[in-house]
């Protein structure tokens, strides 16, 4: 890929914060329908990944994936309790600060998307977005965002997926607010209509107010299935693709894109189907007006795509079949060959993605120099059996990314980014905590909500970290074993070590915080050993994951020291020191995050008060627990100067 391509994950507001009620917040259409039971198992989104309280943690992440692009969006309603400036929350705007702060720090390009899907329920008591005095609402708040945040942030996605907010919320009804108006649905195409204008009237207010100061881009996010014709040697199925298509994408990207104005294959359908149909004639799609076309018309500094799946799309009568397809006059159907997921309509066809990059820079882009951001493609995995062990996900990012290679390479296309979904296991919507979409596993049956990286994010840094394509080998193997799940880092939580692991020869290379191989290095006394080789070929891999944390002691001392009495032997206290300086020596530029001793307590009272740990002692606490605190302070205090200067952090 190029050298500054950009490499990202993404996470919603709705479906990683939790904290509902929290900070001023005020309550969503998402926060209302979890309440009313409607989700999976009647679950909620009140906690979700507690990402309210886990900023440091989940930058943490991001900086272990080696991502350099991480997008997410801002609820509404954390800002706006009530949908209106006159309700600002400063506790939510601080929450955001925060999170865009810390990416920064870490070298992550923060992107913002202003609206996924989560209203809040203020405005929609007053009909959403059916009511046209949501333009002006969306706008204030967008224009809030951009001063607020724009001296950080630079790029911005007014919606995500606008076409599921009003087929799902307003058509299907399946999404709040439940709207179920599939027959007519008046509801889905003034929504529509009401997104397109917001969306302009977002784009305006930054160009006008904040592009010069603050050099900023703005576009939108639109998800789209590809439509590949039943049978290419058939007119009727190459013009129901093309239906199938601009009933999906066309519906907003023509107006933005193209002329200002619907795309004239929909409004044609439409109106035919309104002859045709009288007794359940579908809504007229309203105009715009010429001033609103020559507004609505490129206000996009760039194309975000959501791509999943393809439809294969074939030509039918649909008569008077309320819907897409009827209104449409198609059908869409997967080959039985593609590869299925956890979600019921995501199938893996990665070819599609390339053919429909080439669709949209031909159809759309042609002439213009508007860059593509993939800005959302993956895929669900169940939420049952082993979640770590997710070759399907990994099968299917290779795929797909390797499909965005090739329509830039041999089609010509600009594709400036990619962004796999999502960073972590969320609220899924109506499928609750069902489908799991994360690159880390989230376990949501333990309140503190931690994350463990599953064998995807492994290869995605790998991915990163190239620049491009890995061998099969190094996909799937970690330098320490066969089985990637050896490798489960899962940052500051208890240390474990799973229980099918590889031996790497006592070092406890899958522990989530790892111990130093002091056994090893360190195996006469102070004296260097060959072994030591195991230790850096376990940090090499480490290393992917960009920052983690180190702990010089968890219980493992020499015998060599044990034998003239271990912690008991004030003399200890010299040779620690000398083996914490070779680890700061040798690795600290690479390190920044140490613990000195973990849990002493239970090496002075377990270990040598109760004997019930090695080495079985009984009752020395006393003197061992002077030495274990003597150490600790020279480490703190005797290497200041040495640790500083590496930019190392150290605590216990």
């Amino acid at each position: 890929f190029p050298a500054d391509f950009q490499w990202a994950t993404s996470s919603e507001s709705f479906k990683v914060e939790g904290g509902w009620a929290e900070g001023g917040k005020g309550e969503t259409i998402w926060d209302r329908f979890g309440h009313k039971g409607l989700a999976f198992a009647n679950q909620t989104a009140d906690l979700a990944c507690d990402s309210f309280h886990k900023v440091d943690y989940d930058v943490y992440l991001l900086r272990g994936l080696n991502v350099n692009t991480y997008q997410f969006s801002i609820s509404w309603a954390r800002i706006f309790p009530s949908g209106h400036r006159n309700s600002q929350s400063e506790q939510g705007a601080l929450y955001y600060d925060k999170l865009i702060n810390a990416l920064i720090e870490s070298g992550v390009q923060p992107v913002v998307t202003l609206y996924h899907w989560d209203l809040p329920q203020a405005l929609q008591d007053y009909g959403g977005w059916t009511n046209t005095s949501i333009v002006e609402a969306f706008k204030d708040y967008a224009d809030f965002c951009f001063s607020r945040f724009g001296d950080r942030v630079k790029t911005w996605n007014t919606f995500s997926s606008p076409w599921v907010v009003s087929h799902a919320g307003y058509g299907t009804g399946e999404h709040p607010p439940g709207v179920k108006d599939y027959v007519v649905a008046s509801y889905q195409v003034r929504v529509t209509h009401n997104i397109i204008k917001s969306h302009t009237e977002a784009w305006h207010v930054y160009n006008d107010k904040h592009r010069t100061k603050q050099g900023g881009k703005v576009g939108i996010a639109l998800n789209s299935d590809w439509a590949e014709p039943r049978n290419v040697s058939r007119p009727e199925d190459m013009a129901a693709a093309d239906r199938y298509l601009q009933f999906m994408l066309g519906w907003f990207a023509h107006p933005i894109f193209v002329d200002g104005d619907y795309p004239a294959t929909l409004k044609t359908q439409v109106e035919e189907k309104r002859k045709e149909c009288p007794h359940s004639e579908p809504a007229r799609l309203p105009a715009f007006t010429p001033e609103e076309k020559k507004r609505i018309l490129g206000a996009a500094d760039f194309f975000g795509l959501n791509h999943y799946t393809s439809r294969l799309v074939n030509s039918s009568d649909g008569g008077c079949t309320p819907g897409p397809q009827g209104v449409g006059d198609f059908q869409a159907h997967v080959d039985p060959s593609w590869s299925s997921t956890a979600s019921d309509w995501i199938y893996s066809a990665p070819w599609g993605l390339r053919r429909l990059l080439k669709y949209i820079s031909t159809e759309y882009l042609k002439g213009t120099k508007v860059p593509i951001y993939i800005t959302g493609n993956g895929m669900p995995t169940e939420h049952s059996g082993d979640p770590f062990n997710d070759t399907s996900r990994i099968l299917y990012m290779e795929s797909y990314m390797n499909e965005a290679l090739k329509a830039m390479h041999l089609d010509g296309v600009n594709v400036q980014r990619f962004t796999v979904q999502s960073l972590m296991d969320g609220f899924e919507g109506p499928q609750g905590y069902s489908q799991q979409f994360g690159l880390h596993h989230v376990d949501f049956d333990l309140p503190d909500r931690p994350r463990t990286p599953k064998q995807s994010a492994y290869f995605y840094s790998q991915i990163i970290e190239k620049n491009g394509f890995a061998s099969k080998k190094q996909m799937f193997n970690s330098p320490e074993g066969q089985n990637v799940r050896s490798n489960r880092f899962s940052p500051m939580s208890p240390s474990t070590v799973p229980s099918q692991a590889s031996n790497t020869g006592g070092c406890t290379a899958c522990c989530k915080h790892p111990t130093a191989c002091k056994t090893q290095i360190l195996l006469d006394s102070i004296s260097k050993n060959a072994c030591c080789r195991e230790m850096y070929t376990i940090v090499r891999s480490l290393l992917l994951f960009r920052c983690f944390q180190i702990t010089l002691y968890h219980w493992d001392l020499p015998q060599a020291l044990q034998n003239t009495k271990g912690w008991e032997n004030e003399t200890i206290i010299d040779k620690f020191r000398d083996y914490a300086d070779l680890i700061f020596s040798r690795l600290g530029h690479k390190v920044k995050f140490w613990i000195t001793i973990n849990e002493p307590y239970n090496i002075a009272n377990v270990g040598h008060g109760y004997g019930a740990a090695a080495p079985g002692m009984t009752p020395h606490t006393y003197n061992v627990c002077l030495w274990l605190r003597l150490r600790n302070w020279y480490e703190v205090n005797v290497f200041p100067a040495q640790l500083n200067k590496r930019a190392a952090h150290r605590n216990l």
